[in-house]
């Protein structure tokens, strides 16, 4: 049987794509960190103050976004740029996100995703990201593709709750 999400097209996204990318975003944060983060904090989160996010996000040259379509609808996006680790050196990248609409889970996109920024990658370049250390499923993923834990962590809170977010870096 034929996967339907193999038709997946992957491009640059543009300004015009804020709204699709926070519909994904929202949906992907409420399933992706149920039973992680405080339910509170998934249910207060707001698909238009995201979409105001990612217009601001998407016009900043620094920053690369690019989403998966199906049908003509986004079902992913990932978004790459330079570090904001206190420790990177000049010209460190940092994946900021990469994240899909539930229903495309398991079907190949992140992978997709995951690949073509890693294309954009100059040769020996760090890349890193941060994962909360709760999140098997995302962690299990970024080993695959070459991350590992590289020891720096830090406490991001969530509704009051304390959270341990874990580094990952690929070079």
């Amino acid at each position: 049987m034929v996967d339907p999400f193999d038709d997946v097209t992957i491009r640059t996204a543009t300004p015009d794509d804020a709204r699709s990318i926070a519909r994904v975003h929202v949906a992907s944060w409420r399933e992706a960190y149920a039973g992680i983060i405080p339910d509170d904090y998934l249910s207060s989160l707001d698909v238009d103050a995201r979409e105001q996010r990612w217009k601001d996000i998407l016009a900043d040259p620094t920053w690369q976004t690019w989403i998966a379509e199906f049908a003509r609808r986004t079902v992913g996006f990932a978004s790459l740029g330079p570090s904001r680790d206190e420790d990177a050196e000049p010209g460190d990248l940092e994946l900021y996100a990469i994240y899909l609409d539930p229903e495309a889970w398991g079907r190949g996109v992140a992978r997709d995703l995951m690949r073509t920024l890693l294309r954009e990658v100059p040769l020996k370049t760090p890349v890193s990201l941060w994962v909360l250390a709760d999140n098997e499923r995302a962690r299990h993923f970024y080993r695959r593709h070459g991350f590992a834990p590289d020891g720096v962590e830090k406490i991001e809170e969530y509704s009051g709750t304390s959270l341990t977010e874990v580094r990952y870096r690929r070079a």
